[in-house]
């Protein structure tokens, strides 16, 4: 017997407090690097957003969109769901939301990047009606288990979608 479980969710912006919950999203190393993106938030210049499972209010996804990175466009960037939680709707509720607010801005496309060695992540970005237009080399500065810092680079494929629909 297959079943369905309903868990109610909230997309909300995402706070300092929340951070020490997402321990889960990455290292140390990048929760700095959403800190700092918090206060771009601050600035006007980009938001960022986290899927909240009801009555524990911690975040199970979170992302990021730069209002700066593409003219005329909202880039969807640091998208993360808890691992054990993945495949279960709260990454799409995110970019769901993600596009509505790039739209209340007054912008009509979404963009993102994704890892070549990523397919699944392309898979739901393909299936949510984002189409690969270019591919960029990208890298960022990624916390060994150790601690120690390396640049890491990779092969992205970049996605856009119009929102005018």
């Amino acid at each position: 017997m297959s079943g369905q479980v309903v868990i109610p969710i909230q997309v909300r912006d995402l706070t300092h407090a929340d951070l020490p919950y997402c321990a889960w999203a990455g290292t140390s190393l990048h929760l700095r690097t959403v800190a700092k993106e918090l206060e771009r938030v601050a600035a006007g210049v980009a938001e960022y957003l986290a899927v909240c499972v009801a009555k524990t209010d911690a975040p199970v996804a979170i992302g990021g969109i730069d209002y700066e990175q593409a003219v005329g466009s909202g880039t969807i960037h640091q998208l993360a769901t808890m691992p054990a939680l993945q495949s279960c709707g709260f990454g799409t509720a995110l970019i769901e939301e993600a596009e509505r607010r790039i739209r209340r801005r007054g912008l009509t496309r979404a963009e993102l990047c994704v890892e070549h060695d990523n397919p699944r992540a392309q898979a739901l970005y393909e299936r949510l009606g984002y189409v690969v237009f270019d591919n960029v080399l990208d890298g960022w500065d990624e916390e060994k288990l150790d601690g120690t810092i390396r640049r890491y680079e990779t092969m992205c494929a970049v996605l856009a979608k119009d929102l005018r629909n």
